[in-house]
């Protein structure tokens, strides 16, 4: 497709009558913290809140937003899992005799991204985090673009439920184009009367954020730029119906960076070998591991407990916050960070990148709120991440 809209509803003569039109707006890592430092839209979207997310990062927090349902329920959380039988890669496991100078080379890693998303049908956002050496142990979550129609395969959200009501929408984000020619794209949508329905994710501001969290300056800038085409967006969508509304969201804060802890040379040095005696993913904030071995477990989890930059997270804590897996699929172990701390040399910022932002805290981090604002009150309460799933459903 040419067109930045992911997703086209079929009933586009239904909208022309141009009634009951709802903008929904979500963008990525938008913190309370933050936002309340700036006047973003305070004349238009005068109802504010934060939003607690859920523990983990926007692979898990967005289809808690698309569904109402927690990961436990969704599946998706982390995005890579165990699952060594069904891994796309377990044919990597015959290149194991290779030196880690080649199977992790960035050549390497480059081959085996493209082969994921173009052979191997891992989706178009698959990226080789997880060393290759490792990768036939695991498998890839969002294989499927989740602001379609059946992209989440735990739970039905709201695109399955447009689809189903012969709602006309327009779905927009990074999968096609960036910001601004999404920005661009919705409001000559709007102003065409191509649906009632708006799904528009904006995602830029995550990397301002990671890169410039403490430079409010920059912020201002890139708030300013939003705010401008926003609203122009919901005077054009006015101007169709008087009573459209305009709800803007995100899936989670960002948390300023104050200490690094190299984990991986921690347990490394305790002497044990991946994958032969455990594996471990490394995320910026948490770290999950699974064992072969009895005193590998122990060992493993001793020196972890005696860790005073994170803690282990009990079974009991992960059910309360929804993300507790009985098969043990995205960890037999999750040692959080604290608030402000970020893995050295994880998995996922590793290349030289010194991020001075980070996600993916506990949600009772005041920083790790997301937002909350719309031109009007909203018909439910609304506290966390999955109550915005009741307003997209209202809209219909």
């Amino acid at each position: 497709m040419n067109t930045v809209a992911d997703t086209i509803s079929p009933n586009c003569e239904a909208a022309k009558s141009g009634q009951n039109i709802r903008l929904f707006v979500l963008i990525d890592a938008l913190g309370w913290e933050v936002l309340k430092k700036h006047g973003f839209l305070n004349d238009i979207l005068t109802h504010r809140q934060p939003l607690r997310t859920v523990l983990g990062f926007s692979s898990g927090a967005i289809p808690t937003i698309l569904t109402g349902m927690p990961p436990a329920r969704t599946g998706h959380w982390n995005l890579f899992y165990y699952d060594p039988q069904g891994s796309p890669f377990r044919w990597l496991k015959w290149f194991r005799f290779l030196p880690n100078f080649v199977l992790e080379h960035r050549v390497t890693q480059k081959i085996v991204k493209e082969l994921g998303r173009h052979i191997l049908g891992m989706g178009p956002l698959f990226e080789c985090f997880v060393s290759p050496r490792l990768l036939p142990w695991f498998n890839w979550i969002e294989k499927r673009n989740i602001y379609e129609r059946g992209g989440i395969s735990g739970a039905p959200s709201i695109f399955d439920h447009l689809a189903e009501e012969n709602v006309p929408y327009r779905v927009y984000s990074y999968h096609h184009q960036g910001d601004q020619e999404i920005l661009e794209q919705s409001a000559q949508d709007i102003a065409a009367r191509a649906a009632k329905f708006y799904f528009i994710y904006l995602c830029e501001i995550d990397a301002v954020l990671h890169n410039h969290i403490q430079d409010g300056s920059k912020l201002a800038q890139r708030l300013d730029e939003y705010a401008g085409s926003l609203r122009a967006i919901f005077r054009a969508a006015q101007r169709i119906d008087p009573n459209a509304s305009m709800t803007l969201f995100s899936d989670h804060g960002m948390t300023p960076v104050t200490s690094h802890f190299d984990l991986v040379r921690e347990i490394e040095g305790l002497g044990f070998s991946m994958p032969d005696d455990y594996l471990a993913v490394y995320d910026s904030t948490m770290a999950r591991f699974w064992f072969f071995n009895p005193e590998t477990r122990t060992r493993v989890t001793s020196r972890l407990r005696e860790l005073a930059c994170g803690r282990i997270l009990g079974d009991s804590e992960l059910q309360e916050l929804g993300v507790f897996f009985p098969d043990r699929r995205y960890g037999e172990i999750v040692f959080l960070l604290d608030p402000g701390w970020l893995i050295s040399h994880s998995d996922f910022n590793g290349n030289g990148w010194n991020p001075v932002g980070m996600h993916g805290y506990h949600p009772d981090d005041a920083y790790s709120d997301g937002v909350f604002l719309s031109n009007e009150e909203p018909p439910v309460p609304i506290r966390t991440v999955a109550d915005v799933y009741q307003c997209l459903r209202q809209a219909l």
